[in-house]
């Protein structure tokens, strides 16, 4: 196993010999590296799962790219009230 990173969140897990950039990589790519990672027994839930995470972490990275963000302060004044 190894470390490498998915856009700025680091994932820990089997590195291929002929991975790209993600910058670089289409979603088919993304979905398809995601589910070779997965292990030979992985149930459709696991893969789904897998996808759902992925597809949140880029939604997060999207926004904030985007300046979607919040300071500490305000995500927990959000919170408490």
């Amino acid at each position: 196993m190894n470390d490498y990173r998915l856009g700025r969140i680091l994932i820990t897990g089997p590195r291929r010999n002929s991975e790209v950039p993600l910058a670089q990589q289409t979603v088919k790519q993304r979905v398809l590296e995601a589910v070779e990672a997965l292990p030979a027994d992985a149930t459709i839930e696991d893969a789904m799962q897998r996808l759902y995470f992925l597809a949140k972490i880029q939604r997060g990275l999207d926004q904030a790219d985007a300046g979607e963000t919040f300071t500490h302060r305000e995500a927990k004044e959000r919170l408490l009230t």
